[in-house]
């Protein structure tokens, strides 16, 4: 699932392929796409971007004298979460992706076309739309913020939950996902299944103002924007890192190394495979939270771990060695998986042994049928009554029958 880099990333993505480009005619949704049509048709506009956590925020803004259809002149806003597989392509009209769900036409020929694509179709995008109200500041560009909103809220009942679940919370953490939840807590050597408010309320709301990076108009700036370089931020926070500092960082140093597989044009994500240190990484353990999400984590899970949680199915990565060959990395079975099943081989042996009690108490067992042969075959109904019969007639001696005696010459017989 894109998390907070990638969305950021999607956004550099967007301004880099269509800066200078002149977009026309009508936005266009594909048929299957339950998400709203987007009424903005124009002649002539261009098109903008800026995240915030895990949102971005297109705007379409009309080129001035060009005109406009059924948008006035007036630029539109259009507000994307991308679920668990959105991104935005940019391409030839002849290449459209096959999940292109969401187009963007450029008036110059031969054309081309700005997609949202989206195979899961999770995603979705708001017409004249905002940043989520319910959504908190964003932990990678509104720093200060955020950590003033997480500890003037620890009251909040989403903090009686584990860490690793709080972690997920988009009113408090927007930008943090799975992947991010893992490598913070395993740097701090944080069990996933404690409390959250246990983890964060000895946190101090330290000022860390003057290492915040100024916001743009209307989103949040880039890592990469004058005031402050980046690297030297990340030097600063790293020196005495809490949870909501890595929170803060951690993100920042994906956008570094070019995250988690965002762009549509890069093949090779072994950079990020070597900067993970707990995600999916061989010898790590993992655990399904209370919401059916895989928590990936070091040692032991905590007092709140769910009880009978299953681990996922071990899974392959190839990785690149030093020398260039792939290795096959396999998750190990985790000791959860293994009473799981333990136990589910217990609860058949009994239900068995209670079933052959039960029918050596009952009913015996039907005795298998034994083949007779054909002179010892028990006869039918049919063949047994004519064989009585028979027998009967041949015991029995045949009666005799008086005959009429002869009528004498000038008597009367019985019959007259």
């Amino acid at each position: 699932m894109p998390e907070g880099p990638e969305l950021h990333m999607a956004s550099q993505f967007v301004n880099r392929v269509c800066g200078g480009v002149v977009f026309s005619g009508a936005v266009e949704k594909s048929e299957v796409s339950k998400n709203p049509e987007v009424p903005f048709a124009c002649t002539a506009y261009r098109i903008s971007a800026v995240s915030r956590g895990k949102e971005v925020r297109l705007t379409l803004t009309p080129i001035k004298d060009e005109g406009a259809e059924g948008g006035g002149g007036k630029p539109m806003d259009i507000v994307f979460r991308f679920g668990m597989s959105g991104f935005f392509r940019y391409t030839a009209q002849d290449e459209l992706p096959k999940h292109a769900h969401l187009r963007f036409y450029t008036k110059e020929k031969p054309g081309k076309v700005l997609s949202f694509v989206d195979i899961r179709r999770f995603g979705s995008w708001e017409p004249n739309g905002t940043w989520q109200a319910e959504r908190g500041p964003c932990v990678m560009f509104e720093y200060q913020s955020f950590r003033d909103n997480v500890l003037s809220n620890l009251s909040d009942r989403a903090f009686d939950k584990p860490i690793c679940e709080a972690l997920l919370n988009q009113k408090y953490f927007n930008g943090i996902g799975n992947y991010l939840r893992a490598e913070i807590l395993y740097r701090l050597k944080i069990p996933p299944f404690v409390k959250a408010r246990t983890v964060l309320e000895g946190l101090l709301p330290r000022d860390y103002a003057e290492l915040d990076v100024k916001p743009v108009k209307g989103g949040c700036a880039s890592p990469q924007s004058p005031e402050i370089s980046l690297s030297k931020k990340v030097k600063l926070k790293r020196e005495s890192p809490d949870l909501l500092n890595l929170c803060h960082t951690v993100p920042l140093e994906v956008i570094q190394i070019g995250g988690k597989g965002y762009d549509p044009e890069k093949a090779d994500y072994s950079d990020f495979e070597a900067w993970l240190q707990c995600y999916y990484v061989s010898g790590m353990k993992s655990l399904r939270d209370h919401n059916g999400r895989t928590m990936w984590f070091q040692g032991d899970p905590g007092p709140m771990a769910p009880k009978a949680s299953k681990s996922p199915k071990a899974k392959k990565r190839a990785k690149k060695t030093g020398d260039g060959e792939n290795d096959a990395q396999v998750v190990q079975e985790k000791e959860p998986a293994k009473k799981v099943k333990e136990e589910k081989e217990s609860k058949r042996k009994q239900r068995r042994k209670g079933k052959e009690v039960q029918s050596d108490r009952g009913t015996p067992s039907p005795v298998p049928k034994r083949k007779m042969s054909q002179s010892r075959k028990t006869p039918t109904a049919g063949q047994a009554g004519e064989k009585f019969q028979r027998s009967e007639s041949e015991s029995r001696p045949e009666p005799v029958l008086n005959k009429p005696a002869k009528p004498v010459q000038g008597t009367r017989g019985p019959s007259d």
